[in-house]
């Protein structure tokens, strides 16, 4: 009987079966196989290992090595990933075409190539569209390197003193070992792991640029993200001017950061004013918004929670939460009828937290149920007022982590009152001539101290 031909490949988990099938049987996704070509198998040849094999060493004996960094030119990028660019670190960036991902790294390549060798290799765009990329960004430098090229396997030949290399992208390049298409789970695969290789064997640091799926995934995310170091998504609405660079991996710092940017004619320019992007200026005049510093990494950013609440018109009313875990909103609405008589019931309730940032910390519940009860009294809060802390089922305000980071930004951003958890009020004592705070044990406590 001949052998298959094709196969079928799974382009979310990279999973393969001899026939198509509607849903992958590994990860469950529907309408993700997609026919390659089988490449014949060569046969093994009996050849002696280039290299000894290594060998096991104690861990007293391993030889502790401090990862030095280079500055990328763009401070929020740096602080994303931690500081600045480790040597030899796989970095992938993944959006949504046209959100800004080659002229972010465009930059960064021209700033790095002032001091270092850097190669562009660029398998999408021309040399000439790149060159005209930079004329537009008015960046220009003799070190950086240009290469057009699909295939990688003439990659290694262009390295030669480069430090920094710039792949441009992962779903356009392919290798000839394979014969499937370039994109494929395969090539993807193999291309990754060659770029792997050659960073960790040569010391070079790689920039990949990563498409992302419908969804909002990066193609292929198991195939990609457990190789590298860091893995950032660069997120936004193509009609704002805002980009949000978010770290989902790091293996060289925190994986909550968030570097917030925005996108001009001279290029992507970091951001370290947040007030008008987080913070609406209709802040205090309207009921139904509430601030709270959220923690993202190593710095505190304060953010609006914004609830819109009115009379359903079905019979189950509806919850559509924004930036915020449903069954978070669930549990916190409970909360709220059960403990504070702030009867929800019958109403749809709508949240939304401005400027795309998601709140997956708890210390985030305190804003979202003072946000939702003046909504339900229709009295607003004050506008340099801000609280958190974490809601339980018995209604008891937790104390949380970095009060003290959340309450110095506060205090930093012109914030005059601050609700906190009562358990938190310890370490309050250096903020008492500085800002008026509030201890909070029960979450009815705050909605009397705010709506008398």
């Amino acid at each position: 009987m001949a052998k298959p031909t094709t196969v079928f490949v799974c382009s979310e988990c990279g999973a393969a079966s001899p026939r198509w099938l509607g849903r992958c049987p590994s990860c469950g996704k529907f309408n993700t196989m997609a026919e390659e070509p089988v490449a014949p198998a060569e046969p093994k040849k009996q050849t002696a290992r280039r290299n000894a094999p290594a060998r096991a060493v104690p861990l007293s004996q391993v030889e502790y090595r401090t990862y030095g960094r280079t500055p990328s030119g763009i401070s929020e990028f740096d602080n994303v990933v931690g500081g600045g660019i480790v040597k030899g670190s796989l970095i992938l960036l993944g959006g949504d075409p046209g959100i800004g991902k080659s002229t972010l790294l465009t930059q960064i390549a021209a700033h790095l190539s002032q001091e270092h060798r850097v190669l562009y290799f660029s398998a999408e765009e021309s040399c000439s569209q790149v060159k005209l990329r930079t004329e537009r960004l008015g960046l220009s430098s003799e070190n950086l390197l240009l290469l057009n090229e699909t295939c990688i396997d003439g990659l290694e030949d262009e390295l030669d003193g480069v430090e920094f290399c710039v792949i441009d992208s992962i779903q356009a390049v392919y290798t000839d070992d394979l014969t499937s298409s370039a994109g494929s789970v395969g090539q993807v695969r193999e291309c990754a792991s060659r770029i792997m290789r050659l960073a960790k064997g040569r010391g070079i640091t790689f920039f990949i640029i990563g498409h992302v799926t419908k969804e909002g995934a990066l193609a292929g995310p198991k195939v990609l993200e457990h190789i590298m170091d860091t893995v950032l998504y660069f997120e936004g609405e193509n009609q704002e001017n805002y980009r949000i660079l978010r770290s989902v991996k790091n293996r060289f710092g925190n994986v909550s950061e968030v570097g917030v940017f925005e996108m001009t004619d001279r290029g992507v320019i970091p951001v370290t004013d947040y007030s008008g992007i987080f913070l609406s200026e209709s802040r205090g005049e309207e009921a139904g918004a509430a601030v709270t510093p959220a923690r993202t990494g190593n710095r505190c950013m304060n953010v609006e929670v914004q609830t819109l609440i009115s009379r359903t018109s079905f019979g189950q009313p509806r919850r559509m939460p924004l930036g915020v875990d449903y069954n978070k909103l669930v549990l916190l609405l409970a909360v709220l009828e059960k403990r504070c008589g702030v009867n929800l019931g019958g109403f749809d309730v709508y949240v939304n937290v401005m400027g795309g940032i998601k709140l997956n910390e708890p210390s985030a519940d305190l804003a979202v149920c003072a946000a939702l009860a003046s909504s339900f009294y229709d009295k607003p809060i004050d506008k340099f007022t801000a609280a958190f802390g974490e809601v339980g089922l018995t209604g008891e305000v937790r104390a949380v982590s970095y009060a003290e980071k959340r309450v110095a930004e506060c205090v930093k951003m012109g914030f005059k009152r601050v609700l906190v958890p009562a358990k938190n009020m310890k370490s309050m004592t250096k903020f008492m001539d500085k800002i008026d705070v509030v201890p909070v044990l029960y979450v009815n406590t705050m909605i009397k101290a705010l709506f008398r």
